[in-house]
């Protein structure tokens, strides 16, 4: 693995976990030239669906895009890295599973709206109003009035 800081080829594994749902390993390395440390994540290369957008088109599905949703939502909310990475790998594990070749781009958006209602209800509330174009103030009510009627919401258990 080349350093990202001197360029140097030659690292070392000082440590390794994993991380995610155990899909995933973290791995600390140090340069054997320059002596600074990185954190390098290991994962298995899965033939993903191709996302079928609302158009019509279709794209290559990019897990990149779904953590950007999810960063955006939980901005300043109380979510910790690790949570987001259990999150996106659920996420990613449910459309492997489905052995479907193409997923339409609004079955990932539902998942990323169940993760993000288990996440942070605010997180969820403001992809949802991205996600389905909220129009008014109505329809952020009647979203918060949804959510509020759900059983096992993580306020009920504490979190």
């Amino acid at each position: 693995m080349r350093c990202p800081f001197c360029g140097a080829h030659d690292t070392k594994v000082v440590d390794s976990r994993l991380s995610g749902e155990g899909d995933q390993v973290r791995r600390r390395r140090e340069c054997v030239e320059c002596a600074e440390r990185f954190t390098t994540y290991e994962t298995i290369e899965l033939a993903m669906p191709r996302i079928v957008k609302s158009d019509g088109s279709r794209e290559t599905f990019q897990v990149e895009k779904i953590l950007a949703g999810i960063n955006r939502a939980l901005e300043k909310r109380p979510v910790g890295a690790e949570e987001i990475d259990r999150a996106t790998s659920r996420i990613r594990r449910k459309l492997t599973a489905s052995g479907e070749r193409e997923v339409p781009s609004r079955r990932v958006g539902d998942l990323v709206m169940d993760e993000l209602r288990k996440l942070d209800q605010v997180a969820y509330v403001r992809f949802a109003s991205v996600y389905r174009r909220f129009e008014d103030v109505n329809a952020f009510r009647e979203e918060i009035e949804l959510l509020e009627r759900q059983p096992g919401r993580p306020e009920d258990h504490g979190g």
